[in-house]
């Protein structure tokens, strides 16, 4: 069982290191994770040993809360999906009934919301208790410090001020106002005592003991102070009224409180910065579907409601509710939002669409395939949400030294006051040294130097289009000197294509030779008929019929073309050819191996005269494949191609491509072999395949790649999944690795080298030698700042650009207004008319409106405009 947990309470990495030291040590817990920047807690558990229930009883023994955000259990269905142990109705009729996914969705979404909200109230508390803190800050540093600005300044004082508080006759207005006035900042600010000393009796000491301990010091001191100037106001002893009225440390009280409010309100306020891509991705998600019943009756329900097996329509410019299939229609759908690709993608009847994309002009009918928590959507915002709350291993040095950094730090000031009095200082100032020693500590930095660098990161990729799912898998990317990359559908396209047409008879043209070959590979089965008929289909002509067709499996096809005086005509491999006598000749041959050297398929046609051509056949390289291949070579790595084609086609594309290496005729299940090897040999390995035929091998590497996943992302296999079907983004993937890993690095630096500078300075190490000391009022604002530094540092991610970006092009939009338009197909068909004239960049369809506003990128005339909408069939009234 896998489970997540909300848990509060928690200020500093201490005490997310004593709740993970204390659910850790339960019986039947096997993996515990605790993230203090998005107070949760990833477990993962023996249901047969322990429960829920437990888990909540440890936390909240360790002194703090506990409540279950969502439950993550996955057990595989029978078509292959996942499936929550329950399966929703397929009718309109069990839609109303309660089903897993939908369930599962309304309690995810549920504790994501109160997530949200809980956070949205803590920032609202803390800024409530900073307004209260600075109103009477303000009137108490004035009143201890009045004397300061009159000497130093030359300010002038009230005379009320001076009659009530001046001199040694007023010493105890003087410190009873201070008192009042601190009261009220002590109460707002009371979390920090009461979390503190909570902490401080579980044994497990957080910031919140060291800002307890010192403000609460110097607090007590100043009320120890008040009875010994009543003292020296009673047995007339002024000079240790004077003495004591100069040793009160209410305003350092108060300050230090103020600025620790300060720096925890700007501290949360930048976290909340840090969790803005998940917020994004849950704001994206539909909030109602419009159902089609089984009567043709439309009804607009809640999203949770959808079941799969539903059919759901997608008006245009809506969001879509659910992944699923188009079963009637056609549009173009804004997929950005998910993949990141910013051009539209055409979809048709059998195509699969994804939930939370844009339907930008058509009317679309589709069936629900993936409801809830299965759509691909919520998968997304599952993986970034694990991801964040996951831990690097750079991460286990910062939570070791938690555990130990604040009893630590008790022990130093401990030590610190008893060396100073020793060495015959005053209470005073051996008190103040050590105050200063408890709030200059600040072990969040350290609990933040990394968690808020992976959530940062995760949310950046995912913004991409690159989702990692663990902060394991993101430093291990890091450290990547080998990428093996399949080839089909990774580096190709994985769809062949005619790339070239020889003709051996100069009485037949390239078309004919086309037409003749797409009538046979009509009827055909094999992988090479789609290309053909695909490439005869471009050139507008009617494919001719066949009769008598015949089929030799693993040689060719043949038959009777349906024209007048037409001879028998075969299509298949040299061998086949040969079979039936028909001689290939030289000229043919030295062609064959010409094609085959480029990686290309011959696929010869001939009649019972002789040959007549030959057609060639490949599996085209990707555009970006070239670009992705330079940059990892361009970054030191290693780049290794692993393919089960032949090593003449594989040859032919590394060649193209400039790999290095290739191991081609690969059976999918020998690739997990070659990837262990590489490992053997001490490479650091990234396996890039489509996640499916190659999970063995992503599974065996150090970082699993799943590349061009869409909606069937290869959760169990891959550790970081591309939603693009481009390489390039597993170069991203693996630069923006190396920025979070040194971004946390510089974290880490800062947090440690803080510590390590301001502790000793606090303690009045320079204080013999330069008289230099520090009050715990810096102290106190240095620590604040300290925080907040870190989570700053961390936001710089956010500008982290992927080197393939697009150069931004200067757009000019025009709006068309069109008569004749009356539903979505209309839309859709004026819409696809429009983006394909050259120049056009996008369009944006209203059917209420009556318009398409056109997007260009150079400039195209209204009369152009015109014209295309017009061959739609539609009447343009105006361009503007």
């Amino acid at each position: 069982m896998k489970e997540r947990f909300q848990i509060s309470g928690m200020t500093c990495s201490a005490c997310s290191s004593h709740v993970e030291k204390c659910v850790g040590k339960l019986s039947g817990v096997q993996k515990v994770s605790v993230n203090l920047l998005t107070n949760s807690m990833e477990t993962e558990y023996d249901e047969a040993v322990l429960t829920e229930a437990a888990i909540i009883a440890a936390v909240e023994k360790s002194g703090y809360g506990a409540q279950t955000v969502r439950k993550s259990v996955r057990t595989p269905s029978a078509d292959g999906g996942k499936s929550d142990g329950t399966s929703g109705g397929t009718g309109v009729g069990e839609n109303s009934k309660t089903n897993g996914s939908s369930s599962l969705a309304r309690e995810s979404a549920m504790g994501r919301n109160s997530a949200v909200s809980a956070a949205e109230v803590e920032e609202a508390g803390m800024k409530k208790r900073l307004w209260v803190s600075v109103l009477f800050l303000v009137p108490l540093m004035y009143v201890a410090m009045y004397h300061m600005f009159r000497d130093w300044f030359g300010l002038p004082i009230p005379a009320f001020v001076m009659n009530a508080f001046h001199g040694n006759e007023n010493a105890v207005n003087f410190a009873l106002t201070q008192l009042l006035l601190v009261l009220p900042i002590l109460y707002v600010n009371r979390k920090f005592f009461i979390m503190g000393f909570r902490s401080l009796f579980h044994l497990s000491p957080n910031m919140d003991s060291l800002v307890a301990l010192g403000s609460g010091a110097a607090v007590a001191y100043g009320i120890f102070a008040m009875y010994r100037i009543s003292y020296g106001l009673g047995h007339g002893d002024m000079t240790l009224v004077e003495s004591y009225s100069h040793d009160l440390y209410f305003e350092s009280a108060g300050m230090i409180l103020t600025l620790i409010t300060l720096g925890k309100y700007l501290e949360s306020r930048s976290k909340g910065k840090t969790s803005e891509a998940i917020t994004k991705l849950m704001d994206l998600s539909p909030k109602t579907a419009i159902l089609l019943g089984d009567d043709g009756q439309e009804r607009e329900v809640p999203t949770e409601e959808l079941a799969p097996g539903n059919i759901f329509l997608v008006k245009p410019g809506s969001l879509i509710p659910a992944d699923g299939t188009v079963l009637d229609g056609n549009s173009s759908v804004d997929e950005a939002a998910i993949t990141g690709e910013s051009i539209p993608v055409e979809k048709q009847a059998g195509d699969k669409v994804v939930s939370a994309t844009v339907n930008k002009a058509g009317f679309l009918k589709c069936r629900a395939d993936r409801v809830g928590e299965d759509t691909t959507l919520s998968q997304i915002i599952r993986l970034v949400e694990e991801a964040s709350a996951s831990k690097a291993p750079i991460a286990q040095l910062a939570d070791k030294i938690s555990g130990i950094f604040v009893p630590a730090v008790i022990g130093i000031a401990i030590i610190t006051l008893a060396i100073w009095l020793a060495g015959g200082a005053s209470a005073e100032f051996a008190i103040s040294v050590a105050i200063a020693v408890l709030v200059i500590s600040c072990p969040c930095a350290l609990g933040l130097a990394t968690p808020v660098a992976i959530m940062v990161g995760t949310g950046v990729g995912a913004k991409n289009g690159i989702l990692v799912k663990s902060g394991e898998a993101l430093q291990q990317a890091r450290n990547i000197d080998t990428v093996v990359m399949d080839k089909t559908g990774t580096i190709t396209e994985g769809k062949l294509h005619v790339e070239e047409i020889y003709l051996a008879d100069s009485a037949v043209s390239q078309e004919q030779l086309l037409l003749l070959a797409a009538a046979l590979e009509k009827k055909s089965e094999h992988p090479l008929a789609e290309a053909v008929v695909k490439k005869a289909e471009e050139t507008g002509r009617d494919i001719p019929e066949v009769r008598d067709f015949k089929a030799v499996f693993g040689r060719g096809v043949e038959g009777i073309i349906n024209i007048d005086d037409s001879p028998r005509v075969y299509v298949g491999n040299q061998t086949y050819l040969e079979e039936q006598g028909i001689p290939v000749g030289e000229v043919c041959e030295e062609q064959i191996r010409k094609m085959a050297d480029q990686g290309r398929t011959p696929l010869l046609v001939a009649d019972g005269k002789g040959m007549l051509g030959i057609l060639s056949a490949a599996d085209r390289v990707k555009d970006s494949s070239g670009e992705a291949v330079q940059a990892l070579k361009n970054m030191g790595i290693h780049v290794i191609m692993l393919t089960g084609d032949n090593r003449r086609t594989a040859e032919a594309v590394r060649e193209r491509l400039g790999i290095e290496e290739v191991i081609a005729q690969v059976l999918p299940q020998d690739k997990e072999r070659h990837i262990s090897r590489l490992k053997s040999e001490g490479r650091k390995v990234a396996m890039v395949g489509d996640g499916i035929n190659d999970a063995p091998a992503l599974a065996a590497a150090d970082v699993g790649i799943a590349i061009g996943a869409g909606t069937d992302v290869a959760m169990e296999s891959a550790d970081v999944i591309l939603m693009k079907n481009d390489l390039r983004d597993a170069v991203t993937a693996i630069r923006l690795s190396r920025a979070v890993i040194r971004n946390i690095k510089q974290n880490l630096f800062w947090a440690f080298f803080y510590n390590c500078i301001g502790i000793p300075i606090a303690a009045g190490v320079l204080f013999p030698l330069f008289n230099i000391r520090l009050n715990p009022m810096f102290g106190a604002a240095a620590m604040s700042l300290s925080s907040v530094c870190v989570v700053t540092n961390a936001l710089r991610l956010r500008l982290f650009k992927s080197n393939f970006a697009e150069k931004e092009r200067k757009t000019m939009t025009k709006t068309v207004k069109i008569e004749g338009m009356s539903c979505g197909h209309c839309t859709g068909r004026v819409q696809k008319a429009l983006e394909g004239m050259d120049g056009v960049t996008g369009v944006v369809m209203s059917l209420e409106e009556k318009t398409a506003v056109v997007s260009l990128d150079k400039e195209l005339s209204d009369e152009t405009l015109k014209k295309a909408v017009t061959e739609a069939g539609y009447e343009v009234v105006d361009v503007r």
